[in-house]
């Protein structure tokens, strides 16, 4: 595989090789976070000095179906001992589909300092690099953070229907049964509460993930990730797009690939997605 700076990303900053954060696990202006769908591959092993965020118990209100607010991120930046100036490394399992979550969670509050590991926790293990379970205890911070700010990043339903309405394009980046409507939710997963199967009118399927490589989990070249998103899907870097899947997990990715690598500068993640779109009374929805 090229290396990051010879793919053609947009931006290819946001993104780290293996090697690099090999190299940079004593820093201590960086700060390494593991995001995972599965809880328990933390605790099995992780890299030297991560520190932990779980998409359920950090990143969400424990009552409500929304993200933490302003001092919830503040508590939590503080636990993990990061300041404004910290440089945030995500990574995780799934080929990093949850570190991009947790990576766009993070950018509603600004903290634009931030980087996603190449190949994630997958190439960290297939190379042989080393793991350890042993919990790193970070000095607490006290960082400040701005309100949330949900209007660059994030879509809510009124505005995905004003969207359709407006024929403007969408992504859904399920898989193609659960686009069809031939599922309600991806195989082998439980059903979260979908009641009606089916895709936004006018979305098209890209699922989540064609855009990384899936030897070793990294992310394909820019001039790969264009044939699918532009010559096949007929996207343009002009396109105002709102990404969607399930609960905006899978979707994130796909927000990130458009957002970072190609640099697209319009792209919003609906992260009530398909278990608010296929319960809402009277919207559209096409098989």
């Amino acid at each position: 595989m090229t290396s990051i700076s010879e793919r053609g990303y947009a931006h290819p900053d946001v993104l780290v090789p293996t090697d690099w954060v090999a190299n940079h696990l004593n820093d201590p202006g960086i700060r390494i976070i593991e995001s995972n769908e599965d809880p328990l591959l933390y605790t099995s092993g992780h890299i030297p000095g991560a520190v932990e965020v779980d998409w359920t118990t950090d990143l969400n209100d424990p009552l409500r179906r929304e993200y933490l607010d302003k001092s919830g991120f503040e508590s939590l930046m503080s636990r993990i001992g990061a300041t404004p100036d910290t440089t945030l490394v995500f990574y995780g399992d799934k080929n990093n589909w949850w570190a991009a979550y947790a990576f766009w969670v993070f950018q509603l509050f600004g903290h634009t300092n931030a980087r996603i590991m190449d190949g994630g926790r997958k190439k960290w293990e297939a190379e042989n690099r080393p793991m350890t379970r042993e919990k790193p205890q970070y000095q607490t911070t006290q960082y400040r953070a701005p309100e949330r700010n949900d209007d660059v990043n994030r879509a809510f339903r009124d505005q995905v229907l004003a969207h359709v309405k407006a024929k403007q394009p969408l992504v859904d980046v399920r898989s193609p049964a659960e686009y069809s409507g031939e599922r309600l939710h991806m195989a082998d997963y439980p059903n979260e509460g979908a009641l009606r199967g089916g895709h936004i009118p006018g979305a098209a399927n890209i699922p989540w993930g064609r855009a990384v490589n899936q030897e070793d989990g990294t992310f394909k070249s820019a001039d790969d990730l264009r044939e699918v998103y532009q010559n096949e899907a007929h996207l343009s870097p002009d396109d105002d797009i709102i990404t969607y899947c399930r609960i905006g997990e899978r979707s994130s990715h796909t927000w990130f690939v458009l957002k970072y690598l190609l640099g697209y500068d319009r792209v919003r993640n609906y992260d009530g997605s398909w278990t608010e779109w296929g319960n809402l009374v009277g919207v559209p929805i096409e098989r």
